[in-house]
Parts: C-alpha cells; sequence; structure tokens
C-alpha cells in the first residue's frame, strides 16, 4: 500500500554508506519507522527532507517488513535551531517526546501541528524557550489521555490560594492549607498555576499566548517536566541534556 503524508523527522539513523531509517511524525499515521533508501547520498534530493526536524512531504510504501519512504520533498528546515545549542537540545527533547507520546498507526494531525507550532516560534525567535517548553509537556499528556485535574483543591475545593501544590504522580493540586510538600509536590504561586491551567484548558490557537515572570516559568517548568515524567514513568535523556546545556 502505499500513501502521502506530509511528516516531520524525529529521528534519523545512518543504515550502510547510504541509506537511513528515520523515525517520523507523520499528520496520517502518527509516528512510523521508515527506510530512506539513498537519503545518505549527498546527490539524492531525499537528503534534506530526511534530516532531523525536517518537515517533508512524503510518499510513504507499506510493505510486509514495515515502512520504506519514496519521494521526500523538504517542506520546512528549522535551519535556525542548529545555530543554538539550547533550543537545538529541546527540539531534540520534543522529538523524544513525540516518540514516545504520540499515537503509531493513526492520524496524529494534532500532534505534528503542536510541534510544528513550537519549532517555528523557537526558530523564529517569537517565544522563550522556557515558556514553549511546558506548554508542550503539558499539552502532548494531555492530549494523549493523561489530563490532569487543575480545578479547584482537592480537599477543600477551593479555586484560587496565593499558592497550590500540584502533584505530577496524580495530577491534583492542593491549597497552601490543604497540601504539603510530600509526594514529589512542586509549589506554585497563584500566576503559575494559572498557567499551569492554560496549557491545559486553552484552545489550541492561544496556547503559547501568555506570560510570566521568571521564577513562575521556574516553577512552571518544574511542575510541567515532573509531571510527564510521572505519567510516562521514564527519566527522559534529551530533557537532562537540554538542562545541562542551559544551565551551564
Amino acid at each position: 500500500m502505499k500513501f502521502r503524508t506530509e511528516g516531520l523527522i524525529l529521528k534519523e539513523q545512518n543504515i550502510g554508506e547510504q541509506d537511513k531509517l528515520v523515525h517520523i511524525l507523520t499528520k496520517t499515521n502518527g509516528v512510523i519507522k521508515a527506510f530512506a533508501r539513498g537519503a545518505k547520498s549527498l546527490k539524492n534530493g531525499k537528503g534534506a527532507a530526511a534530516s532531523l526536524l525536517s518537515y517533508s512531504l512524503l510518499t510513504v510504501h507499506e510493505g510486509r517488513s514495515g515502512y520504506s519512504v519514496g519521494d521526500m520533498r523538504t517542506l520546512r528546515i528549522f535551519s535556525k535551531l542548529r545555530q543554538d545549542m539550547p533550543k537545538m537540545c529541546l527540539a531534540q527533547y520534543f522529538c523524544e517526546l513525540a516518540m514516545t507520546i504520540c499515537p503509531r498507526d493513526r492520524a496524529a494531525d494534532k500532534y505534528l501541528s503542536l510541534l510544528l507550532n513550537a519549532l517555528y516560534l523557537l526558530d523564529e525567535n517569537k517565544r522563550a524557550a522556557a515558556l514553549v517548553k511546558p506548554c508542550v509537556e503539558m499539552r502532548l499528556a494531555a492530549m494523549a489521555g493523561y489530563l490532569p485535574d487543575l480545578v479547584m483543591c482537592r480537599t477543600c475545593g477551593v479555586y484560587a490560594a496565593p499558592a497550590m501544590y500540584f502533584y505530577p504522580g496524580t495530577g491534583e493540586i492542593a491549597c497552601d492549607r490543604c497540601g504539603s510538600p510530600a509526594d514529589g509536590a512542586v509549589l506554585l504561586s497563584e500566576a503559575a498555576l494559572t498557567a499551569l491551567r492554560h496549557t491545559v484548558y486553552a484552545d489550541d490557537n492561544k496556547l503559547f499566548s501568555f506570560a510570566l515572570s521568571d521564577e513562575g516559568l521556574v516553577q512552571l517548568n518544574r511542575a510541567s517536566e515532573t509531571y510527564v515524567q510521572y505519567r510516562f514513568e521514564k527519566d527522559f535523556k534529551t530533557l537532562q541534556f537540554y538542562k545541562a546545556i542551559s544551565e551551564s
């Protein structure tokens, strides 16, 4: 079977002298692993389209042994990210998240749109990395069925308080009177909690449209990355590398 789709290259692996094995987040079939013959050759037009973070138009063949890519045409390359090491590391973390969270063998257009929007904002320097990162983490988790309950304190039911605890293990919140720093809870200011709610409840076209202080962003990022680690029971190596590069 052959089909035409759009996709973002999440990972590339050289096979022999001329070929590549690529992981692609496709619009129609989610994450697939496909063989791209000749994609390593500089003379082959597939080279750019099969490179990491390339958004490409693809002709995919599905056979008994898996997928292979025929024609490939680049739609966009997020080239500026390659000139900024922290942003490039963050983009690779997004790719690892996608390979972990995004669906396989079914439509993933909303996931693809989220990743492309995030990469565009980073590439064009339109949003700070510290704002983009928690939006991607929390929205991906919510889309995959792990929607946290951020409406009110799990004990007394209060909606707002000067500070609230977020529990990554359960996705619940508790006000500063009812909660405690146990079980890996993250203490959030009222503004940081509002931002966390925004990352999961806001309309798609408004997801990245908010402002937060530097201190609030630190709290928000701590909450979002811990939540993803808890939900998917994974220590993301690309996240650790991104944090090491950003803090150096």
